[in-house]
């Protein structure tokens, strides 16, 4: 592991700006019935939005609004679905000063979730679903391209590398290229090497020990990897709910490590830890 700076960035998003030189946190609302660890939680419209405030007051400055569950063998959504779930929660938020990000592949779902307010997408596909590039670069918005391979049905059956940090930067810069081959600006480009997802325990470990290369590719990183599995396996925890403080304690090895994102469900204790680490930073 090398000890990284914060990139030197500020992140435009509409008329809101996300400063990158410090830990931006990002707040996970999944409004599905399904996801791995708060399926069901906050998939009505009032819990979301009570819950999104929540993490707002808890030092939040980005939510992240999904309306499909990307664990693996999750139930395909239409897209009909993804926006009845989604977007009367972004219309509610966004008279919040925070950042709304969509945790979606669908085109038709961001540019919708675009129009009501929302400021980011973020793309576990990392935009290879038809229509997807041609959509980032019309919209301008900051987009976060994720590694993944095949699809979450089958990505546990592609977890398979010589060496993972080289071959996931590898395979980002695939999609780096071909995005801004697209027309997307290289200022709107996020990445995220997609911990958990065609990746297993040792993996994930061996990609949180080397996430400093990351680095390389030129862009600005997000760490997500919140309750994770291979959190759970190392803690011996197989319940998600038991894995916050794996999780936090990984979040802050990748800030360390320059991650200037993280996504999280437990977004309090997440900030409670990096006012420690920032007032270790600038201690006399």
């Amino acid at each position: 592991m090398q000890l990284m700076s914060l990139p030197k960035k500020i992140l435009q998003c509409g008329q809101l700006q996300l400063d990158l030189s410090q830990p931006q946190i990002m707040g996970i609302l999944n409004v599905t019935p399904d996801s791995f660890s708060d399926g069901g939680l906050y998939y009505s419209q009032d819990q979301a939005v009570a819950h999104a405030r929540q993490m707002i007051k808890d030092g939040a400055t980005i939510i992240d609004i999904g309306g499909e569950s990307t664990r693996p063998n999750a139930t395909t959504v239409s897209v009909d679905d993804e926006l009845k779930r989604v977007i009367p929660v972004v219309e509610k938020l966004a008279q919040e000063q925070v950042v709304i990000s969509i945790d979606t592949s669908q085109p038709e779902v961001i540019r919708a979730a675009v129009a009501a307010g929302a400021h980011l997408w973020n793309d576990v596909r990392a935009l290879t679903r038809p229509n997807a590039l041609e959509t980032a670069a019309k919209l301008d918005v900051p987009v976060i391209l994720m590694h993944i391979r095949g699809e979450p049905s089958t990505m546990n059956q592609l977890a398979k590398y010589e060496h993972v940090t080289f071959e996931v930067m590898q395979e980002l810069q695939q999609r780096i290229d071909q995005a801004l081959q697209a027309g997307v600006r290289a200022e709107n480009i996020i990445l995220d090497p997609g911990f958990g997802f065609a990746k297993n325990t040792a993996q994930n470990l061996k990609l949180l020990q080397e996430f400093w290369q990351l680095h390389a590719l030129g862009y600005p990183i997000l760490s997500a990897l919140s309750r994770k599995r291979f959190i759970g396996a190392v803690l011996e925890q197989p319940e998600a709910g038991e894995r916050m403080i794996g999780s936090v304690a990984a979040h802050l090895i990748s800030i360390q490590q320059g991650a200037c994102m993280v996504r999280v469900h437990d977004v309090k204790a997440t900030a409670q830890a990096i006012k420690i680490w920032q007032a270790m930073q600038h201690a006399e």
